[in-house]
């Protein structure tokens, strides 16, 4: 009981430091946090390969993905339009798995290079440099993280079947219920004090982005239970890896992207959801 409490407080105090960290980036906006979608999307891509690689010894060649990757991480830090970032990460991803293709390895390399890229890139649209993107930023954060919260909380208080034992044993239908509720609750009370309108609207969106976040953490217990893994690394104390940390933030950041470039444009997607 002692260890779990120990655990506990150790992945408590290292998501507080995380978070308080996250949201001053988030309030600077500009080239501070979109240098922050780079670092998350670098580090994901890295965890990624880390786990889909073998130990055997590393020719040339087999650094090809990290060499695509630093490239759309070099467009994403200067600020190219959303249009030619796309674009390039479309590219990027066929050169890779043409390439793993014709080698008959890496088939892990293209679907990382889209997932780590997909992650930096909509995180660092959905800022953009005014008050609806730091809006948008401070809901979906609200969201995920309550998501999360609730999610751990409620299933282990309530417990019953389990979500997807296959994947995540320890994840459970409550849990999944509480933290859906949890995030909607919590995407409604940031968007209520930022002056948002169309509430139940939000309300809907902060739903989708709740059931989209547990995905995204499911998907990435899948990638990991794939490869052996535990956790995607061991940087952050009591949590694991980056990407055990944003599995669901991307997820969520991807779908608030789309949604927001449905509702206003692919440049400026916060502005259709929170106008103002």
């Amino acid at each position: 009981m002692s260890g779990g409490m120990s655990n506990l407080q150790v992945r408590v105090v290292s998501a507080v430091v995380l978070a308080a960290a996250v949201l001053v980036l988030a309030w600077l906006g500009g080239m501070p946090f979109r240098l922050l979608a780079v670092l998350i999307a670098g580090a994901v891509f890295y965890e990624w390969s880390r786990m889909a690689r073998s130990a055997t010894a590393l020719k040339p060649l087999d650094f090809l993905p990290e060499a695509l990757m630093l490239v759309f991480l070099v467009a994403l830090a200067a600020g190219e339009p959303p249009a030619r970032l796309l674009a390039l990460l479309t590219v990027l991803v066929l050169v890779a798995a043409v390439v793993s293709a014709m080698r008959g390895k890496g088939r892990w390399d293209a679907p990382g290079i889209a997932y780590a890229g997909l992650s930096g890139f909509a995180l660092a649209m959905l800022r953009d440099d005014d008050r609806s993107g730091l809006v948008a930023m401070l809901f979906l954060f609200a969201v995920v993280w309550a998501t999360d919260i609730f999610a751990y909380f409620v299933g282990r208080a309530v417990g019953g079947p389990k979500l997807a034992p296959a994947i995540s044993p320890g994840k459970t239908r409550s849990g999944a219920l509480g933290g859906a509720v949890g995030g909607v609750v919590a995407g409604l009370l940031s968007a209520a004090f930022a002056g948002a309108g169309h509430l139940a609207s939000l309300a809907v969106v902060a739903l989708v982005l709740s059931v989209v976040a547990q995905a995204g953490d499911l998907f990435e217990s899948w990638v990991k239970r794939r490869h052996g893994r535990k956790d995607s690394s061991r940087i952050i104390p009591g949590h694991g890896g980056v990407m055990d940390r944003v599995d669901g933030l991307v997820a969520a950041a991807v779908a608030l992207y789309v949604i927001g470039w449905l509702a206003g444009s692919a440049s400026h997607p916060a502005q259709g959801l929170f106008p103002g």
